[in-house]
């Protein structure tokens, strides 16, 4: 399979523009499951593309097979026009659609790859994420264990890894021979992923995502 070139988190080019990736209304997430948070952020008013991939670590072209070793987690780039959402908006409904307790991974999904972070571009996105992580915090009595972290390489997963949430390619899993849609319904219930986040967030957890599937 030919492999994308990798984007720069950081102050860089996208494209062909000369532009902050701020500007250009860019975050970067580690929230476990990159089907799960694409699936989430991408139904979210201002959100225009999210990307599944991985980065934070220090290999090139890293695959689904040895992304963790090469100390990489899963994550998503989501482009959004900062018109309607901001990113600070986006820092705090990504939280609320997470377990931000646990370091050991997320839901089901245990391990380094499958645990939190955040990926400031610039230093105003990191001091509002701190923002956004501070508040979260407090409401959840000093629980919040998700880290921000430095500038990365964001490398985009496999193709077939992109919105695997809503393909109708059908393949075969533990559910069967059945969609790519059927099979991460599925996956996201067996894992107890919404379940856990009302656990930890109690009123608190975000409610404008419509549930899987739909």
């Amino acid at each position: 399979m030919k492999r994308k070139l990798p984007l720069i988190l950081a102050t860089l080019m996208l494209g062909a523009a000369q532009f902050s990736p701020a500007q250009a209304g860019t975050a970067v997430f580690a929230g476990g499951c990159f089907w799960c948070v694409e699936s989430d952020l991408e139904k979210l008013p201002g959100v225009r593309d999210v990307v599944s991939g991985y980065a934070g670590g220090k290999t090139q072209n890293p695959t689904y097979k040895n992304y963790e070793r090469g100390g990489h987690r899963e994550v998503v780039k989501v482009d959004f026009d900062e018109s309607k959402i901001s990113y600070a908006d986006l820092v705090a409904i990504f939280l609320r659609t997470v377990d931000v307790t646990d370091a050991g991974g997320q839901f089901c999904d245990r391990g380094f790859g499958y645990s939190t972070a955040i990926h400031p571009l610039d230093d105003a996105q990191a001091k509002q994420a701190k923002q956004e992580l501070d508040k979260a915090n407090k409401i959840l009595g000093g629980k919040v264990v998700t880290p921000i972290e430095g500038a990365a390489v964001f490398w985009p997963a496999e193709d077939y890894h992109q919105a695997y949430y809503k393909s109708d390619v059908r393949t075969l899993t533990r559910f069967g021979y059945v969609t790519r849609a059927e099979a991460y319904k599925g996956y996201r219930k067996a894992c107890g992923r919404d379940a856990r986040v009302k656990s930890v967030w109690g009123d608190e957890a975000f409610k404008g995502i419509p549930k899987a599937g739909s």
